[in-house]
């Protein structure tokens, strides 16, 4: 598999925009703690969170090729099917059947989910969130609209409260706070 210097390396080549790498961090985050959880393979689960939204800014007018472009984009490398299938299933390409496939789908919104709770507050970091706000902030419909609270509650899918769900996942964000900027 390739190491993560080199995913790194086509994040840096292919994505531009600040808050999408940060995203795409945080998503690695929450992965590899699923992993951990889960007893999975924790390079493989943070690989496909990692390198989800690689092709994000060249589709993103064309929604319909997001997903495709990343596996095109990863032809030749060294990855296990797997991680394209988990990139494929993050956004309707394909079923979501393994584990890797429903984590991935519940991992993706809730890092904005969290970043918003986050934003809210002025002055907040990550390390001032604990998970009662984010229930109740994930209980307004208002509030971060964007982020699908029908995929953060597929959690349970893989047998994960959404309590336990947005705990592991903070927990994870907090742990690169630094490389996440909150």
């Amino acid at each position: 598999m390739i190491l993560r210097e080199e995913a790194m390396l086509l994040i840096r080549d292919n994505i531009h925009s600040k808050n999408l790498i940060k995203h795409v961090l945080a998503t690695e985050a929450v992965m590899k703690a699923l992993a951990e959880k889960l007893e999975q393979d924790r390079d493989v689960w943070a690989m496909a969170g990692l390198l989800h939204d690689l092709d994000y800014e060249f589709t993103k007018d064309n929604f319909n090729e997001h997903g495709n472009k990343t596996v095109q984009m990863l032809e030749g490398k060294d990855l296990p099917n797997e991680v394209k299938d988990a990139i494929l299933a993050h956004c309707d390409k394909k079923e979501r059947e393994s584990l890797i496939e429903r984590a991935i789908y519940a991992a993706d919104p809730v890092t904005g989910f969290i970043v918003a709770a986050v934003l809210i507050r002025k002055g907040t970091q990550l390390v001032d969130i604990d998970v009662e706000f984010l229930l109740n902030r994930f209980k307004e419909k208002s509030f971060a609209k964007g982020a699908s609270r029908e995929q953060m509650a597929s959690c349970s899918e893989f047998g994960i409260s959404l309590s336990e769900f947005l705990s592991l996942s903070l927990r994870a964000m907090q742990g690169i706070s630094n490389d996440l900027e909150l």
